[in-house]
């Protein structure tokens, strides 16, 4: 997917602090967003996450044996 402007508001001060240290803002804001998108679909499913878990906790499954992690 490709790439879309935006504007967003920044303080003048800590923008000309991160581009004086070479930073790159576009990639820094990426990555905080992507982190508050997981850390939303990971809120936003800790029900089904919790029953899932506990199901792998109280039964045992056909393919257990092969499971990677341990629990």
């Amino acid at each position: 997917m490709g790439k879309q402007r935006t504007n967003i508001s920044v303080d003048a001060e800590l923008l000309a602090a991160v581009r004086e240290m070479g930073l790159n803002v576009s990639a820094i804001a990426e990555d905080a967003l992507r982190k508050a998108r997981q850390e939303a679909w990971v809120k936003e499913n800790a029900d089904a996450l919790a029953e899932r878990r506990q199901l792998y906790e109280t039964e045992d499954t056909v393919l257990a044996p092969y499971r990677a992690w341990k629990i």
